[in-house]
């Protein structure tokens, strides 16, 4: 099984989104960028800027955890830039 860590980003919104899935990396962004209810569906221009890859389900869900308990966009804008 291959999962991903992953972070999106919004130009329209400004604004980061941390998560994972075990799901292809490419239609996950699509439901991100579909119309729903949930925090990406206010803007429609997502892209991924940062990802890794993971053999479990778990790895990737404790990755997503671990930067998301940093809540620093600073920390998020380096990790994305390779710092």
């Amino acid at each position: 099984m291959r999962c991903y860590f992953y972070i999106l980003y919004s130009k329209e919104a400004n604004k980061f989104y941390v998560g994972y899935t075990c799901d292809d990396l490419s239609n996950r962004l699509q439901k991100h960028n579909s119309k729903h209810k949930g925090f990406t569906g206010r803007s429609k221009d997502w892209v991924v800027v940062y990802s890794e890859i993971y053999s479990n389900k778990s790895e990737a869900y404790a990755r997503e955890r671990k930067v998301k308990k940093w809540k620093s966009r600073v920390k998020i804008e380096g990790l994305v830039r390779g710092g």
